[in-house]
């Protein structure tokens, strides 16, 4: 690759972008980024131009001649593009509010890529991510794609499988977050513990290792994990309640926090509602006065680096995993990180085409992964069951398949198949209307039967066209 890379973000504007900054800024001895072009959608426009000022700010202070590019226009960010990130939210965070709120206003799970929730997250971002690879075969065609769009699993598979796109590599802060705090557990250093992972993006396990001895140490974790003084790495954005001690001792790998969504899954929902009818409301509205805060920080041109509010907004680490990808990929470092990226054999419990989320060697040709072996059979079923759901939605998000979408309604465990689930599948369908274009007729179709939308807060949402 030529000297001075050429960085395009897409979600410039987003609150992550400080974090993804400073990883840059930790790493610039290895990536001589010159250029950073941040780019995002008209509604975006206003917080763009304030992430960008800081960004700028942080380069400046860091005395380091880079320059950060503010556009609308995302061709231009693209053209030439060494590397393009993408951390875009389709519909901003007032679509996650919708996301979570019509969910739980029929007793189900309201989750930002759990349940209905993740599925439409889904809907709305596939055709924008196929656009994106299609630009990118046009105006930077050697560019590596590393992924941070959420649910991330299925957008690389779509980029991958659907988009044909290769050089892609999908990202999620909660493996790194995990391999940061285990070893705190049984009074270890991160240097000193090997980890392994195998599932899919917010779906995966993992066993751990003594980085000395090669000795698996990983039910010491679970010990430790039980332990309720303390911290076991579980993302802010979910709620700790403990897993059960005699699961987890047969199941002998350890599993991600989203997985409490699954595992004790009446628990959460009844956490989930109780914030839903409380005064704090659901995460999306806690996290919008997070970002609201935030950017009243960012506004303050004395601020040159990231604040510590940025950490309860819930990727903390993000900008590690990040820089660290493009970073291995540039040197050709073959580093271990985890990612999404096509299984070709790593876990034998799927396709050898399937994008699961794996331990991986990082280099110049991508990500290679580490072959994990099979899953114990409660894993391996739940595993299945969720590609399978996954690909559902994938194939729904790009057809404009209603009766695809009706299917994954069916396997997913978070949207029990049935009228309500129906009826929650097509208010989200209506919320999201203008971010749906492939299911118009389908849309058409419920406005002429007056479907209408239960949750107030959502009505109002789109009553403001938000």
């Amino acid at each position: 690759m030529k000297d001075g890379l050429k960085i395009c973000t897409i979600g410039g504007g987003s609150s992550y972008t400080p974090e993804l900054m400073n990883g840059f800024i930790k790493r610039f001895d290895r990536l001589p980024v010159r250029e950073i072009w941040l780019v995002d959608v008209e509604r975006g426009q206003e917080k763009l131009q304030v992430v960008g000022a800081l960004a700028q700010r942080m380069w400046d202070a860091a005395g380091h001649d880079v320059t950060v590019h503010l556009t609308l226009d995302r061709r231009e960010a693209l053209r030439d593009a060494d590397f393009v990130t993408t951390q875009f939210r389709v519909g901003l965070l007032e679509a996650r509010i919708k996301d979570e709120r019509i969910p739980f206003s029929y007793g189900m799970l309201g989750q930002e890529t759990n349940g209905a929730g993740g599925m439409f997250k889904a809907l709305r971002t596939i055709p924008v991510i196929l656009d994106i690879v299609d630009e990118m075969r046009e105006l930077c065609p050697d560019a590596w794609l590393v992924n941070f769009t959420n649910p991330s699993g299925m957008v690389t598979e779509s980029v991958i499988r659907h988009g044909g796109w290769k050089r892609c590599v999908g990202l999620c802060n909660v493996p790194i977050g995990a391999m940061l705090e285990e070893p705190k557990l049984i009074d270890k250093e991160p240097d000193e513990l090997v980890f392994r992972f195998a599932g899919i993006d917010h779906f995966h396990w993992h066993r751990v290792f003594s980085a000395a001895t090669g000795e698996e140490v990983t039910n010491q974790v679970i010990e430790g994990m039980l332990d309720p003084s303390k911290d076991d790495g579980t993302p802010a954005n979910i709620h700790n309640i403990p897993f059960a001690r005699e699961q987890l001792e047969h199941l002998g790998i350890i599993p991600c926090g989203y997985h409490r969504y699954y595992y004790l899954q009446r628990d959460m929902l009844a956490d989930g509602m109780r914030e839903y009818e409380g005064d704090e409301g659901t995460r999306a509205q806690q996290v919008k006065e997070v970002e609201d805060q935030l950017f009243e920080l960012y506004r303050d041109p004395k601020l040159t680096q990231m604040p510590e509010l940025l950490s309860k907004r819930g990727g903390a680490h993000y900008s590690d995993v990040a820089t660290e990808t493009i970073a291995a990929i540039y040197n050709n470092a073959n580093t271990h990180i985890v990612c999404s990226t096509t299984n070709n054999g790593a876990i034998p419990d799927l396709p050898a085409d399937a994008v699961v989320q794996v331990s991986s060697y990082v280099g110049g040709a991508g990500a290679q992964p580490v072959a994990f072996g099979p899953l114990p059979t409660s894993a391996r079923g739940y595993l299945q069951l969720m590609w399978n759901m996954q690909r559902l939605v994938e194939e729904a998000a790009v057809a404009g398949s209603y009766g695809a979408l009706l299917e994954a309604v069916a396997l997913n465990p978070q949207t029990p198949s049935g009228a309500d689930a129906k009826r929650v599948i097509d208010e989200l369908l209506l919320a999201h209307k203008a971010y749906l274009p492939q299911f118009a007729n389908k849309i058409a179709q419920l406005e002429a039967e007056g479907v209408h939308i239960k949750d107030e807060v959502v009505r109002d949402l789109c009553a403001r066209g938000l």
